[in-house]
């Protein structure tokens, strides 16, 4: 198991995680495990390797923030030692570091681990330990469970919702295309094919092909010539970024221009149209919560200075023009306000009464109008998007927010 341990404080960037003024208990000092005077450990586990490792930059930089935030002082004086392991991606795995985060590490939570199909290995086995499960780094829609799950809260937009706002665009673009819907075959893929489906309503049928694949899969040629042939005009791209990538370079290949929709997940720069190669990736069309670090527009926007400057100096060799680095340092921010709101009172029990109080709370790289808000029966923190469609450069933003009704 590759140990990739930092102490790693979130240096919040100066105005930086938006963090507002803390909240800070009256009560006394209260401590769950892992918390002293001087330390708070908290856990971690990412695809460092093996079939979604273009998802790397996610802990990578997480590691990175709070070592910033330790540069930084700590949350409320306590140093944070952020102990992050590699799990490939691979669910057995993520159950026998987690185990290890929990039983041996004696970790206070585990924060941000990344994938559906990761998540859910260990979703019952922390909410029977009580152990939170903090912002997982996935919008399956089941994390949004406050009443089943207690420990376990999301962070981004639900893929089902995304796949309803996907449908909207449909009906009014191509409301006589034929759709075909690639996705991954585990629940992340499967909310997106029903959010689709059932945001298309009574037009459901304009899916004609349902194609999946396994991560342990080569490649999706297949799937897209299939599609081409049964002929889809709207294709529907819910890949993770290695065959999001190979979907685009495989149309473009075989000379098949459909309508096509990227989703959120797999519609970074960096990991997925660089390697597909920009030229093939024009006019795709995607949603955004974040800040894209390619695009010009924020080059005098605060957030993104900020944003910037902790690249340039935690992460020097990274790319910025991969959103992983914007979505780990993010999920980082938020974790870091829910710690600075615990105050003394460091127990597991009021770190997720915290986490499900946030209002109106932003980090520098959200888009503008873009809050977290949650409550004891809301753990979905964000839930707005904004479209954009790629002109072989970058994404250029379109329309308004966007509400995604809740899955």
């Amino acid at each position: 198991m590759k140990h990739l341990t930092r102490r790693t404080i979130l240096a919040a960037v100066p105005a930086a995680i938006a963090l507002g003024v803390p909240f800070v208990s009256a009560r006394a000092k209260d401590y769950g495990p892992g918390v002293t005077d001087k330390e708070i450990k908290l856990g971690n586990t990412g695809p460092y390797s093996g079939p979604a490792s273009s998802y790397s930059p996610v802990p990578k930089s997480q590691v990175a923030y709070w070592k910033m935030i330790n540069d930084q002082g700590g949350i409320n004086g306590r140093m944070i030692n952020f102990i992050s392991y590699d799990d490939a991606y691979t669910p057995p795995k993520t159950v026998e570091i987690v185990r290890k985060l929990v039983e041996e590490d004696q970790v206070l939570l585990v924060a941000s681990p990344l994938g559906t199909p990761t998540n859910s290995a260990i979703w019952h086995y922390m909410n029977e330990k009580k152990v939170p499960q903090m912002f997982v780094a996935t919008g399956a829609t089941k994390w949004d469970d406050p009443k089943g799950h207690p420990w376990t809260i999301g962070w981004q937009p639900n893929y089902q919702s995304e796949g309803r706002i996907y449908a909207t665009y449909i009906l009014k673009n191509k409301p006589d295309g034929k759709v075909g819907v690639l996705y991954q075959n585990d629940d992340f893929g499967k909310d997106y094919l029903k959010g689709v489906k059932d945001g298309l309503g009574d037009k459901a049928s304009m899916v004609i092909v349902e194609t999946s694949y396994e991560t342990t899969d080569p490649t999706v040629d297949s799937q897209v010539v299939d599609m081409k042939a049964k002929g889809v005009d709207v294709f529907v791209n819910t890949a993770i970024p290695k065959f999001a990538a190979q979907a685009i370079r495989k149309a473009a290949d075989i000379q098949w221009k459909p309508l096509h929709i990227l989703s959120s997940i797999g519609n970074s720069v960096g990991a997925t149209l660089k390697p597909a190669g920009l030229e093939y990736a024009k006019d795709l069309v995607s949603d955004f919560y974040l800040k894209d670090a390619t695009d010009p527009k924020w080059k005098d926007d605060a957030g993104f200075k900020e944003w910037s400057a902790f690249m340039d100096k935690y992460i020097p060799d990274g790319d910025k023009t991969d959103a992983g680095y914007v979505a780990g340092s993010s999920l980082a921010a938020t974790l870091a306000q829910v710690l600075k709101q615990c105050g003394d009172d460091l127990t597991r029990e009021n770190v997720m009464k915290q986490a499900a109080s946030l209002k109106d709370f932003t980090v520098p790289m959200l888009l503008p109008g873009i809050k977290a808000n949650t409550s004891p029966t809301d753990f979905a923190p964000i839930k707005q998007v904004q479209m954009a469609k790629f002109d072989g450069q970058r994404w250029n933003l379109f329309g308004d927010l966007i509400t995604g009704a809740v899955g």
